[in-house]
């Protein structure tokens, strides 16, 4: 395909944004649109869970980019009205107001809807937190709640968690894994971030399925577990992961797959690409298909497909990677950590809570894990893909 005249980006979050700032700086002149189902301008998203949830920042704060940078961009920014259909053929797509917006290159920038629990839209004090709007509402139930239960046991639930402890609510987190994030950080590190949970005043209820809310005179009262207990609530925070946000490419030509399947180039038909949660690529490097949900690689994909729009012909293929602040820990990984990993400390001390450990399968390094040593987990990022160095004497293992 020749060099757009014309892009449009559908989705006005991080990825979508930076994928429209790169075109630019690119040397993109042509006419660039942007299609948000939120109101709001573009924002960030990691926040959410922390400094906004928490009353550390006010909502503006949040905010991607101010005015004067969006208006720099010469971007027409369609906000508050979503995207409910794609014609692949024609690179056209309509709008929930009945607009048609066509352009030479489509990106497809969606992110993720949450996934919910039945019945929790009939009862007041159930939320789910993935937009700015989701997070206000929360922090204002939270500040007047007593007790708390989290549904779920992955990055966004104990970041909650972790925040309406903050807050001064007792907090009760619940899932299915044996320890919070475990299948995001194996046993040793997940095993160290539950006792710090539990060393502030967090209790888990971890190990055991939910089957359901319970509720009176039209607002939840609990959360009934899967071997029948009830656990008391006047907030529920639902957070038991989220879908690719695609039911409205439905029809539309693309393959849809757990997100929008992608070439190694996060190219799902001529002319059509898709960056960030929504996008499901073949990363040439691992060679296997890959999704992540993570605001780095929603950065770095649309660096890389603004790139391929403008006529690069390289393979997306990066190291993954992700953080997550809970209390006073700040966690990173970079690669991918499976349960079958061999996982020894290589510096510092986990009983310190400051330590970097690495993933190993096969004899090679697939994953290096800090706990507040982040110099020094980058620095042992070299090692993803090799032997990697010895064990520290006496280092911990699962």
């Amino acid at each position: 395909m020749s060099a757009p005249s014309s892009v449009l980006v559908v989705g006005a979050s991080a990825a979508g944004l930076t994928t429209a700032e790169a075109l630019r700086r690119g040397g993109f002149r042509g006419t660039l649109t942007l299609l948000g189902a939120e109101v709001h301008a573009p924002y960030d998203r990691p926040p959410l869970s922390k400094q906004i949830l928490s009353g550390r920042w006010e909502a503006e704060r949040a905010r991607l980019r101010p005015d004067t940078a969006l208006s720099s961009l010469d971007a027409h920014f369609v906000l508050g009205d979503a995207a409910v259909s794609l014609d692949a053929a024609t690179r056209e797509v309509t709008t929930a107001s009945g607009r048609v917006l066509r352009a030479d290159a489509v990106v497809i920038a969606t992110g993720l809807q949450p996934r919910t629990l039945p019945g929790q839209e009939d009862l007041a004090g159930v939320h789910v937190l993935r937009t700015l709007d989701d997070a206000l509402a929360l922090r204002e139930d939270l500040l007047a709640a007593d007790a708390v239960v989290v549904v779920g046991d992955g990055v966004l639930g104990a970041e909650i968690a972790a925040t309406a402890r903050g807050l001064g609510a007792q907090v009760t987190l619940v899932g299915p894994q044996a320890a919070p994030m475990a299948a995001q950080l194996g046993p040793l590190v997940a095993g160290a971030l539950a006792e710090l949970h539990a060393d502030n005043g967090v209790r888990l209820r971890l190990g055991v399925g939910v089957s359901g809310l319970v509720g009176q005179a039209g607002r939840v009262t609990g959360v009934r577990l899967a071997d029948g207990r009830v656990v008391p609530a006047d907030v529920v925070v639902v957070a038991v992961g989220a879908a690719p946000a695609t039911g409205w490419l439905a029809g539309s030509g693309l393959t849809v797959a757990d997100g929008v399947v992608c070439d190694s180039r996060c190219r799902a038909a001529d002319g059509i690409y898709a960056v960030g949660d929504v996008a499901r690529w073949h990363h040439e490097g691992l060679g296997t298909a890959l999704r992540l949900e993570n605001r780095t690689n929603a950065t770095e994909q649309a660096f890389a497909v603004a790139a391929t729009i403008l006529g690069e012909d390289r393979p997306y293929a990066p190291v993954p990677y992700f953080w997550t602040d809970q209390f006073d820990a700040r966690i990173q990984v970079h690669g991918r950590v499976t349960a079958a990993a061999d996982v020894t400390v290589v510096d510092g001390d986990p009983a310190q809570r400051r330590f970097v450990a690495l993933c190993r399968e096969g004899g090679r390094v697939t994953a290096v894990l800090g706990w507040n040593m982040a110099k020094q987990a980058r620095l042992h990022r070299q090692h993803i893909g090799t032997a990697g160095p010895e064990p520290v004497p006496g280092g911990a293992k699962p």
